[in-house]
């Protein structure tokens, strides 16, 4: 969280008021207890008050059992340490890299904001939604997820706030178009080969196409 802070500060600057990018990358690293100490020296980073590192996102394109489809999002100060630990993990499960474009083509980037349903009706979620040109809305799981496209997102962040409403989370999430079925024995694979990516410092996110099958 510390990195998303980072370079949220370095591509828009620390206002807050401004940066809608950063206040929600700050209210997700309160949301889990981060010190206000390193959310400060997070920003300082970014803006090149503190220490020399130069962080970026970098993105990597895979495959993993079953053919299944890999995209990863990182925030990285060394690319190569990055693509070794990743090609080390992936190669370790019976996955490998691909090239740039590879999977990324089986994905739909989407910009996601969660409201939850106590703070207003269905109707109101509409109305919402139409009044800020959402592609979509559905009520899950006790929250209102409204869908944007994905370069939009912190602008509406915005005109929601204008609103009046409370945003619980917001988030960019790759969504696939297509799914790979896969068993349950294959699915423990796969999720101890995303554990392993997830435990490495510069992974910011996993996605993949795979469904498993019913029985």
């Amino acid at each position: 969280m510390g990195r998303e802070i980072t370079i949220s500060a370095r591509l828009f600057g620390s206002d807050i008021d401004t940066n809608a990018r950063l206040r929600q990358a700050i209210k997700k690293a309160k949301s889990i207890n981060m010190p206000n100490a390193n959310i400060d020296k997070a920003i300082k980073k970014g803006t090149g008050e503190l220490e020399n590192i130069v962080y970026e996102e970098v993105s990597y394109e895979g495959y993993g059992p079953n053919g299944v489809a890999i995209f990863i999002e990182t925030i990285t100060d060394n690319k190569n340490r990055t693509v070794a630990e990743i090609r080390h993990v992936l190669s370790k499960f019976g996955g490998s890299l691909g090239q740039n474009g590879s999977v990324a083509w089986n994905f739909d980037k989407t910009g996601i904001v969660l409201i939850e349903d106590s703070n207003m009706t269905e109707e109101e979620a509409l109305n919402l939604s139409v009044k800020v040109d959402a592609v979509d809305f559905k009520l899950e799981d006790k929250y209102f997820k409204i869908f944007f496209d994905h370069d939009m997102l912190y602008e509406k962040i915005e005109l929601i706030e204008k609103n009046g409403l409370e945003i619980d989370s917001s988030f960019i999430e790759l969504l696939p178009k297509n799914f790979v079925e896969v068993s349950e024995e294959k699915f423990l694979t796969i999720k101890k080969l995303f554990d392993s990516l997830e435990d490495l410092e510069d992974i910011q996110n996993v996605y993949s196409n795979y469904r498993v099958e019913k029985n």
